[in-house]
Order: C-alpha cells, then structure tokens, then sequence
C-alpha cells in the first residue's frame, strides 16, 4: 500500500444539535431566543415580509398616471409658412424660429389660408395641410428626421 492509495476521511462527526449543554449547541440549539425563525417549521420568508406587519411595497402608494417615452411632433401651422417661399425644410423652420431645433419631428397642420408657394420637406403633415399646399401651387415630401452631428473626441 503506498501513500497516496490511502483513502481519508474527516474524523468529524456531524454536529447534534439540541442534546444538552455539554455537545455545545444545546437549549436552543444555534436558533437564538423565542420568535418566528426559532420555531420548528421555520420557512424561507417571502422577499419584503416584516414579521407579519404591512410590507413596505403595500404601504407605499402606486405612481399615478402613464409616462410615454414617445417624443411628440413639434407643430406648425400652415398660415406661419406664408412669411417663408421656396424650399421649406427643418433648418429653414429652425431659423425662421418656429420650431426650437432642425433635429425634431415636424407636422404641418392646417390653419388659415396658405398664400405662399412652397415646397415643403418634414415628417408629418395633416392631409388638409397637404391639399392647402398643393392649392397654393407647392409640394409636399416626407423626409426623414435630420440626425444631430456626433461631437468628434479630441
């Protein structure tokens, strides 16, 4: 028989608990003293249970309401666009400051009467507002959102 044919074990034996004071874990064997936990037939307690008292989660109220992450069109309407001629697109109603930035969402709605002859590039535009542009000898196209320009690193 060589050395490492040897077969070992632990010469621990399992603790008993709850056998007097003289094995080290007796009277209440580990569990402390008196409540729910050092009872026989002590569970695993649900996450937020406090003992049988009203759970934070029940006693703070829902939040009320809904919040949408949906960003909303920016609108103009089509007697604004009589100041403006020409090809009408996000930047020139940026400047003509009737929308805050050319990186939003447009729509066109009808209000008024449209004078001017344009050629109107945005997202959106009510079918009204679309009628009263090609009315007034211009066009309509729907484009895309123009993208913000990526800062470069330096």
């Amino acid at each position: 028989m060589k050395y490492n044919d040897l077969i070992v074990e632990k010469n621990v034996r399992p603790s008993r608990k709850g056998r007097g004071i003289a094995a080290g874990q007796g009277k209440t064997a580990g569990r402390g003293t008196k409540g729910q936990k050092s009872r026989t037939g002590h569970r695993k307690m649900p996450t937020g249970f406090m003992g049988g008292q009203r759970a934070i989660m029940q006693a703070v109220p829902k939040l009320k309401g809904f919040k949408s992450f949906h960003t909303k069109a920016e609108v103009v309407y089509t007697d604004r666009l009589n100041e403006l001629s020409g090809k009408v697109d996000n930047v020139k109603l940026a400047e003509a400051a009737l929308i805050s930035s050319p990186y939003v969402k447009v729509k066109v709605i009808t209000r008024g009467e449209l004078k001017s002859k344009i050629e109107l590039e945005t997202q959106f535009a009510s079918k009204t507002a679309i009628e009263a542009i090609k009315k007034a000898g211009g066009s309509f196209k729907k484009v895309a959102i123009l993208k913000k320009p990526e800062k470069k690193a330096e």
